[in-house]
């Protein structure tokens, strides 16, 4: 089993920045992925950007070129995964999910990004 948790959400002003975080413990696999994905009301979770144990990294074309500027990066000695998020938009308000594969499949519950206008 593994567990994961995140921090790091928050309310925040059009245009601002926030850093979420998530550790996972338990049983992991050396090679992973791990990732963030968000779900704002009335839609389906969807991708933000994922990042493999070896470091090699996706992201959404929704936040591409926006998050690009923010980057998704791995402790592996924490087993702990970021998501440095700027130049926020009303739009990406959002509960974000942390991922793990490892090689099962395993969420965190969430925390809530809120971006005011």
């Amino acid at each position: 089993q593994v567990q994961l948790v995140e921090s790091g959400g928050g309310l925040v002003q059009a245009g601002g920045s926030l850093r979420l975080s998530c550790a996972a413990s338990g049983r992991i696999f050396s090679i992973n992925v791990m990732g963030w994905y968000r779900q704002a009301p009335g839609k389906q979770r969807e991708l933000v950007a994922s990042i493999t144990s070896g470091g090699s990294t996706n992201y959404a074309n929704s936040v591409k070129g926006r998050f690009t500027i923010s980057t998704i990066s791995r402790d592996n000695a924490k087993n702990t995964v970021y998501l440095q998020m700027n130049s926020l938009k009303p739009e990406d308000t959002a509960v974000y999910f942390c991922r793990m594969i490892s090689p099962r499949d395993y969420w965190g519950q969430g925390t809530q990004v809120t971006v005011s206008s």
